[in-house]
């Protein structure tokens, strides 16, 4: 059976920071900049054990306020 690879990730945001991080649990051994602003941080055998993403409340504000505005239309 395949492992569910999203599994043990969670999803934390730091505000005062403005980063938003998708991570497991695990000893970072490398950090890989996969574009300006977004890191990628691997194990020792180079499994994927997180991504940050910095200046995240300004990479997702189109999502964020469309998210906003449906919550807003089924709240009435």
């Amino acid at each position: 059976m395949e492992e569910d690879l999203m599994e043990d990730f969670k999803i934390f945001y730091d505000e005062p920071e403005d980063i938003l991080y998708i991570a497991r649990e695990g000893e970072e051994a490398e950090v890989l900049e996969v574009s300006p602003g977004m890191n990628m941080e691997l194990d020792a055998s180079g499994k994927l054990l997180g991504v940050e993403i910095f200046k995240a409340s300004s990479r997702f504000k189109d999502i964020l306020k469309q998210m906003e505005n449906g919550f807003k239309q089924h709240d009435s």
